[in-house]
């Protein structure tokens, strides 16, 4: 495409497209929508091998232009990772169908009867970055949902991204379904996603998954709603009534699980009267792993490691770099995360349920965990089968959104001839 005029036009094309799918899939059975579903799980088994020798291309192609680590990370398909986007698949099409699904309010003074229904929200437009994996994953989610999509990936991926489109293509035909309820915009250009960004007519939400400055941007040009989250800076606090083993393994898989992820944490906060037992242990099994610490003047005095400054305490590292904090208590663990987090997921290890509680009830987060990691922040582990994307937003969805966060709800009223009086 030579100039902005042609991508406007294309891009205007795959909206008008997706806004006539979008009124038949809305229509389309359970039945329908699971078969294909099944079908595209199918097409993508068989490809497979296809899928990898063009991710390499893509890998290939990434490596030449020296893109950081945490996102070569996500740009990687693995067997396994291809086995993840057909379980994914085939999680998602044994979920309920919400779509339909009637909410009964309490009765009205009047008599009339007043429910709500649960119904798609249309076209959702969806931009990301690396994973080839969201191709798959956003659209099972779109479909089941009764949604059309337009996926625009990152240019990094494109290649990977066309071959999984295939496959998803393929499996909407065998099925019945158009195959412009999924469509993907095959352009790098990208005026095309500026285009995207301004297509209100056609798109009814858009969804970005990437990094802070990506984000950023969808959310300050876009005439669309956009559901996002700008950071993911996770915290992990070991209180001083910890169970330690349970409070040195999580600290350890919070972090090292993958470092590309946005509910990996950035940020560990420790009691005072554990720091001294539990940091060292954790700072050997750290530094093997390779990660960079840096910590505040109290954990200086106890392991050696970087100073830690301010602008570490609001950085999303998204590698292999972790701050540490000790602290006094709960009380100033809350008030660390709730100035510096970005209300994405943080976790409380402690084995004082009052102290659970208060943390529960005063941090301000999507997602709030007890003894457990903060990588666990997934949709597919929520059992939502599969997620679009960690919403930090508070309307319209809020958390991993999978399917019911793909949907919005209207009333339903019925009566039997009342009329209203003055």
């Amino acid at each position: 495409m030579s100039n902005s005029k042609d991508i406007n036009i294309y891009m205007d094309s795959l909206g008008a497209s997706a806004k006539r799918a979008s009124r038949i899939l809305s229509q389309a059975s359970e039945e329908q929508k699971n078969n294909a579903l099944l079908n595209i799980a199918k097409k993508i088994d068989i490809k497979r091998q296809e899928i990898l020798k063009e991710n390499i291309k893509d890998l290939e192609e990434a490596k030449k232009k020296q893109i950081g680590e945490a996102l070569i990370d996500r740009l990687e398909l693995t067997e396994e990772r291809i086995d993840s986007m057909i379980s994914g698949l085939k999680v998602v099409s044994e979920l309920p169908d919400p779509v339909g699904e009637i909410t009964k309010l309490k009765p009205t003074p009047s008599g009339i009867d007043v429910s709500k229904m649960r119904v798609p929200l249309g076209v959702v437009g969806i931009i990301y970055e690396s994973r080839p994996n969201v191709t798959a994953d956003a659209a099972a989610l779109c479909l089941k949902s009764g949604n059309s999509c337009i996926l625009r990936g990152g240019s990094e991926a494109i290649l990977s991204n066309k071959i999984i489109w295939e496959c998803l293509q393929n499996g909407l035909d065998e099925s019945g379904l158009p195959k412009d309820s999924i469509q993907l915009v095959e352009t790098v250009d990208r005026e095309a996603v500026k285009s995207l960004l301004h297509m209100d007519k056609w798109v009814d939400v858009i969804i970005p998954r990437g990094g802070k400055g990506l984000v950023k941007l969808i959310s300050d040009e876009s005439r669309v709603p956009v559901i996002k989250h700008l950071d993911g800076i996770c915290h992990v606090y070991i209180d001083k009534d910890s169970d330690l083993e349970k409070a040195i393994n999580i600290a350890f898989n919070a972090k090292t699980y993958r470092y590309g992820i946005c509910g990996a944490m950035e940020t560990l906060l420790i009691h005072k009267e554990v720091a001294s037992t539990v940091l060292p242990q954790l700072s050997e099994k750290y530094n093997f792993e390779g990660v960079e610490l840096r910590g505040c003047k109290a954990t200086l005095e106890i392991i050696k490691v970087k100073a830690a400054n301010e602008e570490d305490w609001s950085t999303e590292y998204l590698a292999p770099v972790l701050s540490i904090k000790v602290v006094e208590g709960l009380k100033e663990a809350i008030e660390h995360i709730n100035s510096y987090g970005s209300n994405h997921t943080d976790s409380i290890v402690t084995e004082n349920n009052e102290k659970v509680k208060i943390f529960f009830d005063q941090i301000d987060s999507s997602s709030v965990m007890h003894n457990l990691p903060t990588c666990w922040a997934d949709g597919f582990e929520y059992g939502l089968g599969a997620e679009v994307g960690i919403s930090t937003d508070k309307i319209h969805a809020r958390g991993p959104v999978g399917l019911e966060g793909l949907t919005s709800q209207k009333f339903i009223v019925k009566g039997d001839s009342e009329l209203r009086g003055s």
